[in-house]
This record gives structure tokens, C-alpha cells and sequence, in this order.
């Protein structure tokens, strides 16, 4: 792998982007959405599921799974991949955004995020060095540098100083594990906080340095949508072309096509599954609340355009039905659906790209998702 590209860019059409993603465990065409899988499992959904659904790849949280499991148990069992029976790419986040939002139990400092856990109030510490030796032991396809993440409001002052702790963190994990130290591809994550000149910043002194990949981190905690779009069309054309560019923890339908036609080519976030575990549902025809009255004698599909098991096999009466009955089926089918909604929605995109008609394409998505 180390003697090709690990990333192409295929096409463009505007700012949309469509290329591959190659890694040990398998080439990712994109753009693509992830599947967040916290513990080391997609909620409600098991391997084969996420298979049907043509998920490529999905995520895993370092924080939790150094917490419990522990990654070194992990590891003597072969690694996540191994651990969960999944032979596709597994991204692994740093734990950055989960210390921030656990800030109560959190204090950071040049050496790294200090921290109690959540689970049981032992003191931790990360270190960049840490958090790249915990997901070497996960052995993650896509290992995520340890950054310091600031919410909505936070001073300009402490922003700048953030920005410059994240870069330093970021070079010192790149010498913890020096390219093509081995299978593992390391992404650098970009922050800034909600001010322009800081997220340009931000990626000029990330941007010269050999990462496999650019992340833009930090949006999505609470800020307007505009402002969050503003500062998306700020950064994403300051990223390096030929790397992939991931925006971290943001995924309802119109901020997917919103952040590829700024030229964003991951996407991640747990909404598909949260909110199917709440009964509301994605379909091509918009978002459906499956607990309504409306559907207790709808015998037909909840998306008669999804080609998705749910879909297939069951009525909208049904899964009305499992829902109010509190029946675990509800969770893992309305599971099912919103995955393959979310996954197709980003291999439509890329089709859309391929064939230069996404300005098209985006417009038929934000007239269902405004």
C-alpha cells in the first residue's frame, strides 16, 4: 500500500469531490458516510447488517474502548477488526471531543488531556503518544491525533492558544508514528473555534506536514447552522487537494450535501441510529416520525425507493407497531433503514459527482431537508 497513493481524486464537479480511499483492510470510495460504531458496535446493529447496507467503513471511539474493554485486551485478541468481526476499514477517533464533552471531568495541559473516567472516576492521562499507541493496539485503519476541541462562545484568545497546543499535538504524534511507520494511516485534525483567521490558521501549520489526511473538527457544538457553513466554505478549500478531507461529527442529510459541495469527502455522526431508536426515519421521500397515528394501518413500505431489508420485507404499520411495543426488532429495523438512507445518500453523491450534475442532485436533497 505504501508504494501507491492513499488517496485519488477521481473527479470534481465545482467544489464536489469524488476519489478512493485505500487502507489495509480495503479501498473506500468517496465521498462516503460512517457509521459510528462508539464501543466497538454499530448500535442495534450487527456485522452482516452493516454489510446488507453497504457500509465501507465505520468508526470506533479510543476513549471508550481504552476504558472497556481496555486496548490492550483488544489487541491480544487480534486487534478491533478481529474483536468485532468486521473485515472492512475501521476509523478511530482520539478521545479529544469525548474529553471535551466530559470537560467537568477534563483539564488540559501541554502534556495532554487529563481526565476521569465516566465509568468508574479513575484519573487518566492522554498524551499524543498515548492516543497513538492505544489505536496502534486497536490497529484502526484511519488513526485520528489527539486535539483539543472548544465550544461555541469560547474566547478568541483561549482559541489561539488551542489552535497551537492542536498543532503541537498533532507534530508530536507524527513522530510517534512516523509515515509509513506501518498499515495505519494518521489524519491531522484541524480546529480554530468559530473565528476565520484562526481555522486558516490552523491548517497552514498542519498542512506542510506529511499526514495521510486533513480533518476539520470542532463544528457542529451548538453554533447556527450559517455560521457553521461559513466557517466550513472558510476551511474545506484550504485543505490539501490530494487528501482526503473528513468532517468530523456532522451528518444530518443537509449538511452531508451542504459539506460535499464545499469539498468534503468523510462524514460520520450517530444521528441515523439515535434517532432510529426514536422512531424517526429518513426516506427519499423526507423524514417520517414512525410513532405517528397516521401509519397504525399504512400497509405500505416505509420507503418504497429504499432497497433496504426493513423496506423489503415489512409495513409501516408493522414497525409502527414494534416501536410502541417497545420490541428490540423496532431498534435494530429502523437501524437498518436509516444506515442504508445515509450510506446511499453519500453513493449518490459521489454518482452525482461522477456524472457532473451534484449542484442538481443537492438542491432535490435540501428541498426534502431544509
Amino acid at each position: 500500500m505504501n508504494n501507491t497513493p492513499v488517496f485519488t481524486l477521481q473527479h470534481t464537479d465545482g467544489s464536489a469531490r469524488a476519489g478512493c480511499l485505500r487502507t489495509a483492510h480495503g479501498s473506500v470510495e468517496t465521498p462516503v458516510f460512517m457509521p459510528v460504531g462508539t464501543a466497538g458496535s454499530v448500535k442495534g446493529v450487527a456485522p452482516d447488517d452493516l454489510e446488507a447496507v453497504e457500509a465501507r467503513i465505520i468508526l470506533g471511539n479510543t476513549y471508550h474502548l481504552y476504558l472497556r474493554p481496555g486496548d490492550d485486551l483488544i489487541a491480544r485478541r487480534g486487534g478491533l477488526h478481529a474483536f468485532n468481526a468486521w473485515s472492512r476499514p475501521i476509523l478511530t477517533d482520539s478521545g479529544g471531543f469525548q474529553a471535551f464533552s466530559l470537560s467537568s471531568l477534563s483539564r488540559f495541559s501541554e502534556d495532554g488531556v487529563t481526565f476521569r473516567s465516566h465509568l468508574d472516576g479513575s484519573k487518566h492521562l492522554f498524551t499524543p503518544e498515548k492516543v497513538v499507541d492505544i489505536q496502534r493496539n486497536l490497529n484502526s485503519d484511519i488513526m485520528m491525533v489527539l486535539d483539543e476541541c472548544v465550544a461555541y462562545g469560547t474566547p478568541y484568545e483561549y482559541t489561539a492558544r488551542s489552535v497551537g497546543l492542536t498543532t503541537r499535538w498533532a507534530l508530536r504524534s507524527r513522530e510517534a508514528y512516523p509515515k509509513n511507520a506501518g498499515p495505519n494511516l494518521l489524519f491531522a485534525i484541524t480546529q480554530g473555534g468559530f473565528f476565520p483567521d484562526l481555522r486558516a490558521r490552523s491548517v497552514e501549520e498542519l498542512a506542510g506536514h506529511d499526514f495521510d489526511g486533513f480533518a476539520v473538527g470542532g463544528l457542529s457544538v451548538g453554533e447556527p447552522r450559517n455560521e457553521m457553513d461559513d466557517l466550513l466554505a472558510h476551511t474545506a478549500p484550504r485543505l490539501p487537494v490530494n487528501k482526503p478531507r473528513y468532517l468530523m461529527g456532522v451528518g444530518t442529510p443537509r449538511d452531508i450535501v451542504v459539506g460535499i459541495g464545499l469539498g468534503i469527502d468523510m462524514f460520520d455522526c450517530v444521528l441515523p441510529t439515535r434517532n432510529a431508536r426514536n422512531g424517526t426515519l429518513y426516506t427519499s421521500q423526507g423524514k417520517i416520525n414512525i410513532k405517528r397515528r397516521e401509519f397504525a394501518e399504512d400497509d405500505s413500505p416505509l420507503d418504497p425507493a429504499c432497497d433496504c431489508y426493513t423496506c423489503r420485507t415489512f409495513s409501516r404499520a408493522y414497525l409502527r407497531h414494534l416501536f410502541h411495543a417497545g420490541e428490540i426488532l423496532s431498534f435494530r429495523l429502523n437501524s437498518v433503514h436509516n444506515l442504508r438512507y445515509f450510506v446511499t445518500l453519500a453513493q449518490a453523491a459521489r454518482a452525482a459527482v461522477m456524472e457532473g450534475r451534484f449542484n442538481a442532485f443537492q438542491s432535490e436533497i435540501l428541498a426534502l431537508y431544509p
